[in-house]
């Protein structure tokens, strides 16, 4: 794919060709406080020490409310074909992880660790194909395609359809919506209610919550005059799974401070690292090796400073070949997490992308 897709209910931004490229989220806001750049579109990895795909486009179009696709083609038919690790090797690191937390004679407290499926389709896919897969399917969701060129992956797409909002700057207001706490929807409706309830008032997944919310408070007070932070959760709900979710709004101190300055101060939240972030980030690397784009940002921001930034989880990476996808998911372990129920928080997860493709996942 050569160009960037970012599909929310409130609009449409379409991107392509470039002007110029950015490995460095710094490269790329010395290019909008300059002059350089009008807009920069892409993706921030996961590792904020890894290589950014942001792009400065040459064409861009923003058109209000939701994309309805005038045509659903056909995807081909998918398989998993392999699992990193198995699901009995992620039950296992999820274990020693639990132990390793238990300890209170060390600083860690939560990390997020994650697992993913390869996945391979019959005939070439077409990521415009599969991100109006995903908008169909979840239309409350940002769905994104963003190709990875300017990473020094030239031919590779992120494509996702995520339900969580990093920070959205427009003139001073700043508003963000993190997710942490999470259990799988259930068919029948009365055992999902009463699931819905379980998740509001587990220790576990509270406490769980509390750590990204206690961190983006630190993070966001010197920036910001006011902020806003209710007291506890509310629920929010995708097809998959119900997760705890808190809306923060603030206003900024600095109006210089831009929608890209913020995503680089909050990411990667703890939601999808861990903290304290400097050990959770040494833990996943240590586990789990480069995660690539999996747990990172997507998102825009323009020369005034205004922008959007959506974290980039139920996604998958779709190698230049056109057949071959890695899909990823996570949750986030505390002492208190059951192994077993976090294997089933993943593959959960991984259904908002994968059932978009109508890929059977192995339980």
């Amino acid at each position: 794919m050569d160009g960037f897709l970012l599909a929310t209910p409130d609009g449409v931004l379409r991107a392509s060709g470039t002007r110029a490229t950015f490995d460095s989220a710094a490269a790329a806001s010395t290019a909008l406080r300059s002059g350089a750049a009008e807009l920069i579109v892409g993706a921030l990895p996961f590792d904020p020490r890894g290589r950014t795909a942001l792009t400065a486009p040459e064409q861009a179009l923003h058109t209000a409310g939701p994309w309805r696709p005038a045509a659903l083609p056909d995807l081909p038919g998918v398989r998993v074909v392999a699992e990193i690790p198995s699901a009995a090797d992620h039950v296992a690191r999820v274990t020693k992880l639990v132990e390793q937390l238990g300890d209170p004679a060390q600083p860690l407290r939560k990390v997020v660790a994650a697992r993913a499926l390869r996945v391979a389709a019959e005939a070439p896919l077409e990521p415009e194909v599969i991100a109006a897969h995903l908008v169909t399917r979840h239309p409350r969701a940002a769905v994104y395609a963003v190709d990875l060129t300017a990473a020094g992956r030239p031919g590779d797409t992120l494509l996702g359809a995520t339900p969580e909002t990093l920070v959205s700057r427009h003139g001073r207001a700043v508003t963000l919506r993190p997710l942490a706490g999470t259990l799988p929807r259930l068919a029948d409706p009365a055992a999902d209610a009463e699931q819905a309830r379980d998740l509001l008032t587990s220790t576990k997944n509270r406490d769980e919550h509390a750590y990204v919310i206690d961190w983006i408070r630190e993070r966001l007070t010197p920036v910001c005059t006011e902020l806003s932070i209710p007291d506890a959760p509310e629920l929010l709900s995708t097809p998959e799974v119900w997760h705890l979710a808190t809306p923060i709004r603030g206003v900024l101190r600095d109006p210089a401070t831009t929608a890209l300055d913020l995503a680089v101060l909050l990411h990667p939240t703890p939601a999808v690292c861990g903290t304290p972030t400097d050990l959770a980030l040494d833990a996943i690397a240590a586990l789990e090796g480069d995660r690539g784009f999996y747990g990172g940002a997507v998102g825009w921001c323009d020369a005034t400073g205004d922008g959007d930034w959506f974290v980039a989880i139920r996604c998958a990476e779709l190698a230049a070949d056109a057949r071959t996808l890695r899909a990823s998911a996570g949750g986030g372990i505390v002492s208190a997490s059951d192994p077993v129920a976090e294997l089933h928080e993943t593959t959960a997860k991984l259904r908002t992308f994968l059932g978009g493709l109508h890929c059977v996942i192995p339980e």
